[in-house]
């Protein structure tokens, strides 16, 4: 019975884990297909731009199971349960989630180092005839050559970095060089894995100050202040149309005579009639509009919109006063940058880790919002890439638009979100740093106290305490992602400077998002760099 039982927690977990896979699937497939160009649109980048976003949000999923199990070894009381108590059994457990660990983020590197750039450059060398494919291929291959052996030196520095202190300078030749040679024989492949990781996750860092910060405030205010009258809106495109017409005709009158216009008035003429253009445009897309059905059913959720914006808004601000304090707990009371700012618990209270503490005694209610803010961090980041496109520095590279995003820009969608994924356990981690750690998970304190009257001796009794760092190493266990996270002290210093900027980045945002005006009902939808071809892909 006591053999069925670590089985059938397992079971649980995984088989949780499994309807996740399931649902980020048909997600994945109906977000590609929303926003995927029809006419543009390949069945191979279609497949990887699919798999490369499940592969992150099902890597995003990993953190609760990893919580969940670590936490179910334990009964309420603090001990552990029959199947738990042997080490052998827990060391399996924690192993399960290890190796799905490494797994994900070996399928990652395979998706950000070869796959993707294969994919992308094989479609940048399609030609109009499409002849050669011989030749699309080789070229896709030699362009990936150069991220394979970034990949490579990743892997390689990875392998030979010493994790431990070096001999001290009183130390003889000889037993530095047998430190070296100990290193080097001890290093394995799941230090190069961890330094290749950890090295993504740097730009990733760089991809959740840029977007999910942006995304933390766009996405609620625009709940809350909706978007402007399409009627509204027709009248007014009504009248900028009629107001370049006018503006056209009065500069042709200046040639009725047969005189030429000078090239001023040309290239104004050829200005006007491409704005022209983009308001005959402007004004099909908000006909469909106030005839879709999705518009008036926008309209009559309206008041449930201002409460889910108003929600994510009080959310996004928790998470930055618990990230604030966490960064502040920090640099208070850790080592310092040598330690990379790593502490063991929390010294201040945390609203959010103590939440997720409150919450433990009424199951699963603890892990559903640990579940909340994964998928939280996943869905503002999409939203801040859609709001803001996809940027190389202050170079614009692709929009994201419905129904007429290209193949190239799902494909870079896919790998930001990979690295924004890779760094989401080490915010969810700074915004919760005690409940990450161990979960929920209490143990026994065994205390003594004298006899009462005049009878000799001590009685002893237990009392229950949540894991933290006082803890023994015997009864509480820590998950892996905390072990994964801090294995090397330099990249936590890195990511601690990261979340100073990540929370400058939101306030800004912030500032900027309620500066802005409503959005328009089509909003992203009509260009001036955009297509007739496009247009009347969309339209139709």
């Amino acid at each position: 019975m006591a053999a069925q039982s670590p089985l059938s927690e397992s079971v649980l977990g995984w088989s949780i884990f499994t309807i996740v896979l399931l649902v980020i699937l048909a997600f994945c497939w109906i977000y590609i297909r929303k926003f995927q160009s029809r006419q543009e649109s390949e069945v191979v980048s279609t497949i990887t731009a699919i798999c490369a976003l499940a592969i992150a949000l099902i890597t995003s999923a990993l953190l609760p199971v990893d919580i969940f199990l670590v936490s179910f070894m334990k009964y309420p009381n603090g001990t552990y349960k029959e199947w738990a108590a042997n080490n052998e059994t827990r060391g399996q457990i924690e192993d399960t989630v290890l190796y799905g660990y490494y797994t994900l983020y070996s399928i990652i590197l395979f998706c950000v180092f070869l796959w993707i750039p294969f994919v992308y450059f094989y479609y940048e060398e399609k030609d109009d005839n499409n002849t050669n494919k011989c030749l699309q291929v080789k070229n896709a291959l030699k362009y990936t050559v150069g991220f394979a052996i970034v990949c490579v030196v990743l892997l390689l520095i990875g392998a030979f970095v010493p994790l431990e202190a070096p001999p001290g300078q009183n130390s003889t030749q000889w037993e530095k060089v047998q430190y070296l040679l100990e290193e080097l024989g001890s290093s394995h492949g799941l230090p190069a894995l961890s330094f290749s990781i950890s090295s993504l996750t740097l730009i990733g860092m760089l991809a959740v100050i840029t977007y999910t910060a942006y995304g933390m405030s766009v996405l609620p205010l625009n709940l809350i202040k909706g978007t402007r009258s399409v009627q509204y809106e027709r009248l007014e495109n009504t009248e900028d149309i009629d107001d370049v017409e006018h503006q056209i005709e009065k500069l042709k009158s200046k040639c009725k005579d047969g005189r030429p216009l000078s090239s001023r008035d040309r290239n104004n003429l050829q200005e006007l009639e491409g704005k022209l253009q983009v308001l005959q445009r402007r004004g099909r897309h908000l006909e469909i509009a106030e005839r879709n059905c999705c518009t008036k059913v926008g309209s009559a959720l309206r008041p449930l919109k201002i409460i889910l914006g108003i929600f994510f808004i009080v959310v996004a601000l928790l998470f930055i006063v618990a990230l604030f304090i966490s960064n502040l707990d920090k640099a208070l009371h850790s080592a310092g940058i040598s330690s990379g700012f790593i502490i063991f618990g929390t010294n201040l209270t945390n609203p959010l880790n103590e939440l997720l503490l409150a919450l433990q005694p009424v199951f699963p209610l603890d892990y559903i919002l640990i579940t909340v803010i994964t998928v939280y961090f996943v869905l503002t980041s999409m939203a801040g890439i859609r709001n803001m496109g996809i940027w190389f520095f202050w170079i614009r590279l692709y929009k994201i638009r419905p129904k007429r995003t290209r193949p190239q820009a799902l494909l870079f969608l896919c790998m930001i979100l990979l690295l924004i994924v890779l760094h989401t356990s080490y915010m969810i981690y700074s915004l919760a740093p005690q409940y990450v750690m161990y979960g929920s998970q209490k143990y026994l304190v065994q205390n003594r106290m004298p006899l009462p009257g005049l009878m000799s001796g001590n009685t002893t009794f237990g009392t229950t305490r949540i894991c933290d760092a006082e803890a023994p190493e015997d009864q509480c266990i820590v998950t892996r992602t905390y072990l994964f996270l801090h294995k090397f002290w330099f990249f936590s210093t890195i990511y601690y400077f990261g979340n100073w900027a990540f929370i400058g980045a939101f306030l800004i945002g912030l500032v900027v998002s309620c500066c802005r005006g409503k959005k328009s009902v089509i909003e992203g939808e009509v260009e001036a760099d955009d297509s007739d071809i496009s247009d009347d892909e969309y339209v139709h």
